[in-house]
């Protein structure tokens, strides 16, 4: 250590954030008085909890027993009057949910439970079991529908789909995803599902981004489709002609459209911003895209194109200057860094007024450095709650300390990071301190509730004070966040056992509201895993997968204090 810059960290008055090259230090180990309880004990089940389960359990040889033997396969009921008519909607579908996870639903048991005051469906745990018929009776019986989840449902035919849509007007969700939904469903959809406000098609193999523009306007009746659409989710459809031009058209013609999940928006985007829109109308009967910007305000030497879109993805740095001009409200954006300049001017991003939720991801011949986001994350800080970093390394090893003193307002940071290419360890391992100091980030981070970080490469491939700063920076970010929910390290190939330590030993309760916490492949050891167990918390789920450290005996002993004591804690091992 270097004892000036040890020193800086702990002098008083005002504190920045670190820098890139001053060192954190160990300070003595000292016992604080602290009352030891274990993780919660199971909880009584609330009565109602109970109830459901034990309708579950009992579904089909008491409640479906009678409706399997004498009705299921004689002819289809518009209407069951049976036991669970006077059973509050949201009870019933939470019943369907338990009954599907714990592959106990039946076509019996769903026959009785597809019911005319349910306001949300879901059939995505039990796809095998939605076929036609199922379908007719959801569109006959649950037209109250808002929500209807059918997700991986590929035994319903595009007929019956076609049904659904027609029959369910009052739909604000659907999910579609991995169905046999077609061009004829989407016209449908289009058509009758006017207060529809979310849709995922993904990887619908019949449905291509041509047949998208079906759901934006009917060319027959010549009027537009879905006015209150916001989200629509079309990942993993097959090219099919010019996407961006067909992508522009649904941007402009779905006035509320706040996110468009494809991988060409960005292409679409640019298009719109170059003005270069085709004026003549399509030989199906689709209006134009230049008719199309005119309807928004947007004709040729007026005022520029704007979208309200909120959310972009697989945004290119070639694109961004388009992107942002055409949608200037986006809260949310994820970016792919490639061999271009420096980040000195933070990417152009400071433009982005609303911007709270960014993904920035890097890779091709150049090695960025996590340094490289700082200048931007000091100037989005303030307002960033969701930061994610791809493919970046660690160079300067207290840059992960300076990037979340930074953003105070963080509720959720990941970060999948490796060394230095060119990295020269320092030979001789660092010395293992008995504590960190916990002052290392200069504030609280009261709103993180998730923070995950992997790292790619051994101990061998990062420089001795990389480890020292990295365990630091973790012992302090700990200690910071008290509503810390969930928490992953992953690979992090350097002892974390002291880091734990120190948290666990300091005043405030830390890691009291910690849900999940993940060490997969981590160094760490039976003797953290023991402090957990003892230590005040609400955890649930701890996943030691791979932790070479912790052994088959260790993890017995685990499992049996865990069932001597009846603790609500899952603990994952391999």
């Amino acid at each position: 250590m270097r004892p000036k810059q040890a020193r800086a960290l702990r002098s008083g008055g005002a504190r920045g954030p670190p820098r890139p090259g001053r060192w954190p230090r160990a300070v003595p180990h000292r016992r604080s008085a602290r009352r030891s309880q274990m993780p919660r004990r199971k909880e009584v089940p609330a009565l109602g909890s109970l109830c459901l389960q034990s309708l579950a359990r009992h579904m089909q040889s008491v409640w479906a027993k009678d409706y399997s033997e004498n009705y299921l396969d004689e002819y289809q009921f518009r209407f069951v009057m049976g036991p669970f008519n006077d059973l509050a909607g949201s009870l019933v579908q939470e019943l369907i949910r338990l009954l599907g996870e714990s592959r106990r639903l039946t076509r019996a048991a769903l026959h009785l439970l597809l019911l005319p005051h349910l306001r949300e469906l879901s059939l995505r745990p039990c796809p095998g079991l939605a076929s036609n018929a199922i379908g007719q009776l959801v569109a006959l019986r649950c037209q109250s529908l808002s929500s209807l989840d059918l997700h991986g449902c590929g035994r319903l035919s595009p007929g019956a789909l076609v049904d659904l849509a027609e029959g369910l007007p009052q739909l604000r969700r659907l999910a579609l995803a991995e169905t046999q939904a077609d061009v004829r469903v989407l016209s449908a959809v289009g058509s009758c599902c006017r207060r529809l406000r979310e849709l995922d098609v993904s990887r619908c193999r019949k449905v291509s981004p041509r047949a998208l523009r079906h759901l934006a306007y009917d060319p027959l009746a010549r009027c537009p489709g879905c006015p209150a659409l916001r989200v629509l989710l079309a990942r993993g459809l097959e090219p099919d002609g010019d996407v961006a031009a067909v992508l522009a058209f649904l941007l402009l013609a779905l006035p509320r459209l706040e996110f468009l999940a494809h991988g060409a928006v960005p292409d679409a985007l640019r298009l719109l911003h170059a003005r270069q829109l085709d004026p003549a109308a399509d030989a199906e009967g689709f209006p134009s895209l230049e008719e199309l910007a005119r309807r928004r305000g947007a004709a040729p030497g007026g005022p520029p194109l704007t979208l309200p879109l909120r959310h972009v993805e697989e945004v290119e740095e070639p694109a961004l200057a388009a992107v942002q001009a055409v949608c200037p409200h986006a809260e949310e954006v994820s970016m792919w860094l490639g061999d271009g300049a420096g980040a000195a001017g933070g990417w152009g991003l400071q433009g982005w007024g609303r911007l709270a939720r960014l993904t920035l991801g890097c890779g091709g011949r150049r090695s960025w450095r996590l340094a490289e986001v700082l200048p931007l994350a000091r100037s989005l800080g303030p307002r960033l709650q969701t930061l994610a970093l791809h493919g970046f390394c660690c160079r300067d090893e207290l840059a992960l300390a300076a990037l979340l003193a930074a953003c105070p307002a963080l509720r959720a940071f990941s970060a999948e990071l490796h060394a230095p290419p060119d990295a020269d360890p320092d030979g001789e391992p660092a010395a293992e301190p008995p504590r960190w100091d916990t002052d290392l980030l200069p504030h609280a981070l009261p709103q993180l509730h998730s923070f995950s970080l992997a790292l790619a490469g051994s101990a061998d491939a990062f420089p001795a004070q990389h480890g020292l700063a990295l365990r630091a920076t973790l012992a302090s970010l700990l200690c910071r966040a008290p509503r810390l929910q969930t928490l992953r390290l992953l690979a992090v190939p350097f002892p974390l056992d002291s880091v734990f330590e120190t948290v666990l030993a300091t005043p405030g309760l830390p890691l009291l509201e910690l849900r999940e916490l993940s060490l997969a492949e981590s160094r760490v050891s039976a003797r953290t895993v023991w402090l957990l167990l003892a230590s005040e918390g609400r955890l649930r789920r701890l996943d030691l997968s791979h932790c070479r450290d912790v052994h088959r005996r260790d993890y017995d002993g685990f499992v049996q204090a865990v069932r001597k004591r009846r603790l609500d804690l899952d603990i994952a091992w391999e």
